[in-house]
C-alpha cells in the first residue's frame, strides 16, 4: 500500500469520485489534493471578459482554487480523513507529475473524462499523459458508465 497518495481535484463529479475511492481505497495513506491553475484557462476568460478579467484573472483564480479546496476537505471530514491541500501554476498533466515528483508520492488518483476519436485527439487528455509519463502507479476513475 502507498504511504503518500496525490489526487487530481478539480472540484467536477468525476474528481469527487476520484477523491471517494483514494480516501475508501487509501485510508492509511497520507491523502493530498492538487489543484491546477492553468494560464491557458485564464487567457480564454480574458478573451471573453476583457480588460477587467485580465487584471483579477490571479486573484479570481485563487478564489476558485480556495473554493474547490473546501469542497475536498469537507468530503474527507466526512470520511474522518485529514486532507492536505495543494495549488499549483502551470499546464496541468506536467504540474501533476512534477509536483509528484517533488514531494515524493507513491500513488496517483485522478478521473478521466474517457474521450475517444476525434474528441481525444483535439482536446487532448490530462489522464493519458499522466499514466504514460508517471515513474509511479495511477489510479484512473473513468466518466465512463
Amino acid at each position: 500500500m502507498p504511504d503518500t497518495v496525490l489526487i487530481a481535484f478539480d472540484g467536477s463529479p468525476l474528481s469527487e469520485r476520484a477523491l471517494t475511492y483514494a480516501i475508501e481505497t487509501f485510508s492509511e495513506a497520507a491523502l493530498t489534493t492538487i489543484y491546477v491553475i492553468n494560464p491557458i484557462d485564464s487567457v480564454i476568460d480574458v478573451e471573453a471578459g476583457g480588460l477587467p478579467v485580465a487584471e483579477d484573472w490571479y486573484d479570481n483564480a485563487q478564489d476558485r482554487a480556495t473554493r474547490i479546496h473546501t469542497t475536498a476537505t469537507e468530503l474527507a471530514a466526512e470520511h474522518d480523513i485529514a486532507l492536505t491541500t495543494a495549488t499549483v501554476v502551470g499546464r496541468p498533466a506536467p504540474a501533476i507529475l512534477e509536483y509528484a515528483a517533488d514531494q515524493g508520492v507513491d500513488q496517483i488518483v485522478m478521473g478521466s473524462h474517457g474521450r475517444t476519436g476525434i474528441d481525444r485527439t483535439l482536446l487532448g487528455s490530462v489522464a493519458e499523459t499522466v499514466t504514460r509519463r508517471a515513474r509511479i502507479p495511477v489510479t484512473i476513475i473513468s466518466g465512463l458508465s
